[in-house]
């Protein structure tokens, strides 16, 4: 028997506390979600990655690593 679902989806704000390697956010329907998780060494790195450097000093003020403009 065979479903079939037609949806009309209007989001005006979504807010998404924490999104990790392994999160699923679905909006809709659905009737079977599979997890599925691949990893690929696209850059052809042949050993593990130097340790990281000194974290900087934390401060009170937030900047995003990614501009951002403001809301209207």
């Amino acid at each position: 028997m065979n479903f079939f679902i037609h949806q009309n989806i209007v989001i005006h704000n979504l807010k998404i506390d924490g999104l990790t390697n392994s999160s699923v956010c679905q909006i809709g329907s659905a009737g079977m979600i599979k997890p599925l998780s691949n990893l690929y060494n696209t850059g052809g790195f042949t050993e593990p990655a130097p340790p990281a450097g000194p974290q900087p000093e934390r401060s009170d003020q937030f900047v995003p690593l990614v501009p951002l403009v403001e809301p209207r």
